[in-house]
């Protein structure tokens, strides 16, 4: 319930004194990662390392991902503006989106690398490979510990702090891997460890990537169904029905809905403040535009006249332009 009122309280109190030092902390977690980067890049050409390479890669992803996530943290607090009604909140999913694309692209191209390699393994100096995956385990540990209080408030950055924890179980893996190639001279373990690298980033966006999606597709918000919000309505007292919902999420912390609703009688004014009060407090829906529809009056938006428009030859069948809005509400 407190979500739509933590934003507003964001913009004003939460990011005058606690955020500049969370933001000077994601700021030397960049310049920190940038540095461990370069160096498993290089060590990894110098040690023929695809594994440390993957890892440097994995690092820099992360690096990437604090770069946008600090630049759309910075977006997100800019006021909303005629042109920019909604504000800048949802720059930090676009930036997140960005991020694991980039991932995706560079996860593939390592994996199939690294499958060239498991055929003719080269030779690996497991020495440099466990000294440079070591100083990179310190590195995202510390990364963790310095954005861990930022990452409660974004999902951004919340990713990019998820990132640094699986880097670190990265890094330890291809520690090991440079054990057993100094100790035994098991080379196929570099192209091995590059795969499941490979595995273990996609299987994480996998994961991170959905919610993401969906917000840039302006659907339904997780957790609030629309039929469930349409029977709600539908069930006030006043009210005869609704349809011709719209639900989405305007960025990660505020929900959206536009709805038709029916009223009994032409006395409708507490019904939309009732309304309003049920949508915020039983679907933390904050942010509400309600058109009122009298009994026995038709529909005024017509077929083709709104975001309907797209799904009408779905429902060229329905005699009734309630119930076809009705079904785009489902659809949703």
């Amino acid at each position: 319930m407190g979500a739509g009122h933590s934003h507003g309280g964001h913009g004003h109190h939460g990011h005058s004194h606690p955020v500049p030092t969370g933001d000077r902390a994601i700021l030397w977690a960049v310049i920190v990662n940038l540095a461990l980067t370069a160096a498993q890049i290089v060590g990894g050409y110098v040690a023929d390392s695809t594994a440390l390479i993957a890892d440097g890669v994995h690092n820099l992803s992360d690096a990437m991902a604090l770069v946008l996530a600090f630049g759309a943290r910075r977006l997100a607090q800019r006021p909303a503006t005629p042109d920019f009604s909604f504000g800048w909140g949802r720059a930090e999913i676009v930036a997140a989106f960005v991020n694991f694309l980039a991932l995706i692209a560079v996860s593939i191209w390592l994996a199939i690398e690294a499958f060239g390699r498991l055929t003719d393994p080269p030779e690996v100096a497991g020495g440099l490979v466990m000294g440079l995956a070591s100083f990179a385990l310190i590195v995202d540990l510390a990364t963790a510990a310095l954005v861990y209080r930022s990452a409660k408030e974004s999902v951004n950055i919340r990713a990019a702090f998820l990132h640094n924890l699986a880097d670190a179980g990265v890094s330890v893996a291809v520690i090991i891997g440079g054990a057993l190639i100094w100790a035994f001279g098991w080379y196929l373990a570099d192209p091995i460890l590059t795969v499941l690298i490979s595995v273990v980033i996609l299987w994480h966006i996998a994961g991170e990537i959905g919610p993401i999606f969906r917000s840039l597709m302006l659907a339904a918000p997780p957790g609030i169904e629309p039929d469930e919000v349409l029977g709600a309505l539908g069930q006030m007292q006043g009210a005869a029905g609704a349809h011709h919902l719209h639900l989405w999420q305007i960025d990660e912390k505020r929900n959206a809905a536009s709805v038709h609703l029916i009223a009994e009688t032409t006395e409708f004014h507490g019904l939309i403040r009732d309304a309003k009060s049920m949508l915020r407090e039983k679907f933390s829906i904050h942010h509400t535009t309600i058109e009122i529809e009298l009994p026995g009056s038709d529909c005024a938006d017509e077929p083709g006249e709104d975001l309907a428009e797209d799904h009408d030859h779905d429902h060229d069948h329905d005699d009734d332009h309630g119930h076809d809005h009705g079904g785009h509400g489902h659809r949703h």
